[in-house]
């Protein structure tokens, strides 16, 4: 916390741990080490791994290619998440490795609702409203 006792978001070691698992989620899957029926054939992408304040647990967000079946195939990882945690342990170089949890990422679906609302006829409605009163 800083001095005005607002978080100041995740710390560098933080940050770092969090990409060294997520470079490490991305070789697992890449190579297929997760064996699932869910998992069979899909391209999973790790766009972001948080984790917590203590380094503990890692919750990682996933996306498979094109988004389908994305809520099956979390569901298949968190299954074998104490497996691919044996997995990133060596990768990692930490005395303990986290726990995992994973998560769909719903980044892209929401940029992609704020872009359709952006692009709405009310919002340029809206816009060409605004660009008129200045001139």
């Amino acid at each position: 916390m800083s001095k005005d006792n607002k978080p100041s978001g995740p710390s560098q070691r933080s940050l770092r741990v969090g990409e060294l698992v997520r470079h490490a989620l991305a070789a697992i899957f890449q190579r297929g080490d997760v064996e699932d029926d869910a998992l069979h054939g899909a391209v999973i992408t790790v766009p972001e791994v948080r984790m917590s304040p203590d380094l503990k647990i890692a919750n990682a967000y996933i996306m498979p290619l094109g988004g389908e079946h994305a809520e099956e195939i979390v569901a298949a990882l968190n299954r074998h998440r104490k497996f691919i945690r044996g997995r990133v342990a060596p990768q990692i170089n930490m005395k303990y490795a986290p726990e995992m949890r994973f998560h769909v990422d719903d980044t892209f679906e929401e940029a992609s609702r704020i872009d359709s609302l952006l692009r709405s006829e009310k919002v340029q409605r809206d816009l060409d409203e605004d660009g008129g009163d200045e001139h």
